[in-house]
């Protein structure tokens, strides 16, 4: 071993507590990169695997009801591999002990064979015997929810008729990873049941002997999916078609692709912060390792080192650091994923999903981190090759604390002599103080913009379901029924207050831009569930036009006083141009809004409503849902409070779990840019420090010299740092909201004290760690000058 690397081992070991912090940092980035490139491969590939092996469908048709006849023209469409008819629709699942009914979806398999397109998994049990009507597959997730197993009965409401099913086996399917009760966002188990049934049991429950209402269609690879899309609306526009989508449209693809989607954004955005805070101290502390080793770095060059042996040194210190950093971090990024693909797996349904690792993650963690690593050590190493032997050999001059002026002379009359010489330190070497300012600063940025995202997170479940959600049961019907089924509910004993609502799917056009959603027709003053403004007024519904969500109108690149196509998809499907004349700010969906009348009006279809927001006596509601359930006309019956509590649990886990881990993070690394600031100082001023306590400072005014500067650069960097994390904030809140849920930068003074605290607590922290070093100092060696 050469004896320039048994230096580097020598400084390394000097250094270890810095270069543990900084190589941590390091670590966070790749962690960070491995696990979410990881994360967002396994599940984009299992998905795809998924989907081929039990041929999800590429195209769904939905239609009123259309001959099976049909079926062999969809198959005859150029560009469509494979088309398949099947029966769908609304269900209420009653089961002992619940006063509520749950909302299930029922879907026919064929009498004889497996599908063509849309199988299902089977998990447990056996498949459906076509010579018994009764007989069902369920839903693993909602089975298991309520401790259903094959071989059990289940009562179900099918278009009006109470009917017993019992369950032959488990079925998960690649369509339904994401299951959502009817008109919410948030998927549920233990609400929402799939319910799967021979072709003829389901077709005679539903009056669709020789008919389908839902088109399964799959297209070849070099298909156009437009064109395809086209042709089948065409073909299946006299019976009734509601409008032809792609997977793209498929609501649990849409979720899926989301969260995928989610993860990757962060891949690419939150490592580089890591990276370029490591590389920041990186150049911190390699300047300043330069600075104090000037008489050493002139004895190589004497002793006839050449610039690129004594630059190689100190750039193997860097590489050392950044290396061991990265290779910790992948470590811990194949531990996390790994631990983190166990909820996904939950989360959304799969039947498998193993953690597989992105061999590009490991390359560019390493190649990043030793880049960002080189970038700050270059720029250090700069000044290793502009020294010669001599001038380095040289002491520097010693400063000059002579011309303090006025304000010095001031300042020496009040202050003791520990305090001058942290002012003194301070004051004359600023570009140092700043850099340090700076580190910190940066540190407690990240601290304000994560516990800023976790009071995002809450913001937005407070407002969906406090201030703009203001009912307590949403009632939706079976279909599109006279007002005057309202006043039904309205006669219920314990009913407050009933608002109608009018929910019409279609598909919203700007130009180029469109989007898959629906029109809520609102009351003109709605109360119970309202649209609200910036300012979380009430949006009175206008009757001129429509309102659309600020995350709705982005999507549409649209802006008030523009005009919307509207391409409704029931009924008679009119498309309709309507002025856009506001925007609301939901935090939950992309929902556009229009006046009721104003909407049944240019429908054509006056006094007609979808549902009704109730609120109601809890001494009553165990009644109120017994006679829901018993209405023939109701289709789901859903609870806020379950919704609430189905929407947090969704923000807690999968994406959304990710804010806890950064705010994990964020806090690690406050810690160590503060703790790398105090070893700096440390390692520079040892020798400083041991002077003091040979001339007679005590203990408590050495440590006094070195921790009045820590706590006078945390205190400056307290309010850049609360600047920096107040942009940075909007950034990461904008990294988390997605079409299924936006959330919103919100500064409290809560979040920016415990920002703050944690700033100070690493301080002290840090402080006492240096403390414990400089009391344990060894003087003697500490004033021998390093040769």
């Amino acid at each position: 071993m050469s004896p320039l690397d048994r230096k580097l081992l020598r400084d390394l070991w000097r250094i270890k507590g810095q270069a543990v912090a900084i190589g941590a940092v390091i670590g966070v980035g790749v962690l960070m990169l491995v696990m979410m490139t990881g994360l967002v491969t396994s599940l984009d590939e299992t998905r795809k695997t998924y989907y081929e092996r039990y041929r999800l469908a590429d195209i769904f048709a939905p239609v009123t009801r259309a001959p099976d006849r049909l079926i062999a023209g969809l198959a005859a469409i150029p560009g469509v591999s494979a088309a398949e008819g099947r029966v769908v629709g609304s269900a209420l699942i009653d089961l002992p002990g619940l006063d509520l009914p749950l909302q299930a979806r029922a879907v026919s398999l064929p009498d004889f064979g497996e599908p063509r397109l849309n199988d299902v998994y089977l998990s447990a049990g056996r498949r459906l015997d076509s010579d018994r009507a009764n007989e069902i597959l369920l839903l693993q997730g909602f089975a298991k929810a309520h401790g259903l197993e094959p071989g059990d009965t289940l009562s179900a409401t099918m278009h009006g008729a109470r009917r017993t099913f019992r369950i032959v086996g488990l079925a998960r399917s690649p369509e339904f990873l994401y299951t959502t009760p009817p008109g919410e966002l948030a998927p549920d188990d233990s609400r929402f049941g799939v319910i799967w049934m021979s072709r003829t049991a389901l077709s005679a429950a539903y009056d669709m002997d020789g008919a389908f209402n839902q088109a399964l269609i799959s297209i070849g690879r070099n298909a156009e999916e437009a064109a395809v899309l086209d042709a089948v609306d065409r073909l299946l526009d006299a019976n009734g078609g509601l409008g032809a989508y792609g997977l793209e449209d498929h609501e649990s693809n849409r979720f899926i692709s989301e969260e995928i989607d989610g993860l990757r954004a962060m891949s690419t955005g939150v490592p580089p912060i890591f990276l370029a805070v490591a590389a920041f101290l990186l150049y911190i502390v390699v300047s300043r390792m330069v600075q104090s080793e000037r008489e050493q770095i002139g004895l190589m060059k004497a002793f006839g080192y050449t610039n690129a042996e004594v630059g190689a040194h100190y750039f193997k210190l860097i590489l050392a650091i950044a290396v061991g950093g990265a290779l910790a971090g992948c470590l811990a990024g194949i531990a996390a994923g790994r631990a983190l693909i166990g909820v996904y797996l939950e989360y959304f349904k799969f039947p498998f999903l193993v953690f597989q690792l992105d061999p590009a993650s490991f390359v560019i963690g390493f190649g990043v981190s030793v880049l960002a690593a080189s970038a700050g050590g270059l720029i250090v190493l700069r000044g290793v090759f502009a020294l010669t032997p001599a001038t380095a050999m040289r002491p520097p001059a010693p400063q000059d604390y002579s011309r303090s002026g006025r304000i010095g002379r001031s300042f020496n009359k009040l202050l003791d002599q520990p305090s001058r010489m942290v002012l003194r330190r301070l004051t004359r070497q600023p570009g140092r103080m700043a850099g340090a300012v700076i580190g910190i600063a940066a540190g407690m940025a990240l601290s304000v913009g994560m516990i800023s995202i976790l009071s995002g997170f809450d913001r937005t479940i407070d407002l969906a379901f406090s201030v703009v959600d203001r009912s307590d049961v949403t009632v939706t019907f079976t279909e599109v029924m006279s007002d005057k089924t309202v006043l039904e509910l309205q006669r219920m004993p314990g009913v407050i207050e009933v608002e109608p609502v009018r929910v019409v799917p279609a598909i919203l056009r700007n130009g180029l831009n469109t989007y898959r959603g629906a029109i809520n027709g609102l009351v003109r003053e709605p109360r119970l569930n309202r649209a609200v403004d910036k300012d979380l007024a009430t949006i009175v519904m206008r009757q001129e036009g429509v309102i659309l969500a600020s995350a709705l109108a982005d999507i549409l690149d649209i802006t008030p006083g523009e005009s919307l196509t509207v391409d409704v998809r029931e009924g008679r499907q009119p498309v309709l141009n309507i002025p856009v004349i506001g925007i609301a700010e939901t935090l939950l969906g992309s929902p556009a809004f229009m006046e009721l009348e104003a909407l049944n009006r240019a429908l054509r279809e006056p006094s007609r409503v979808s549902g009704a927001y109730l609120r109601v006596d809890a001494a009553h509601s165990e009644g109120i849902y017994r006679k829901l359930k018993d209405m023939p006309t109701v289709a789901g019956v859903s609870l806020k409070a379950d919704a609430r509590l189905a929407f947090q649990k969704l923000m807690d886990t999968g994406a959304g779990a990710m804010r806890y881990i950064m705010a994990a993070i964020a806090a690690i690394i406050t810690f160590g840019v503060v703790y790398n600031s105090a070893r700096i100082a440390y390692a520079e001023r040892a020798r400083d420090l041991a002077s003091l306590r040979v001339i007679g400072f005590t203990r408590g005014e050495t440590a006094f010299v070195l921790l009045g500067e820590l706590a006078v650069v945390t205190l400056l960097a307290l309010p850049l740092g609360s600047i920096l994390g107040y942009f940075l904030s909007f950034g990461i809140a904008a990294g988390f909201s997605t079409d299924l849920y936006q959330i919103p930068a919100v500064f409290t003074p809560e979040s920016y004290g415990m920002a703050v605290l944690a700033v100070v607590l690493a301080a002290i922290t840090s402080g006492w760690l240096v403390k414990r070093d400089i009391d344990r100092a060894d003087m003697i060696i500490a004033l021998k000058t390093g040769e």
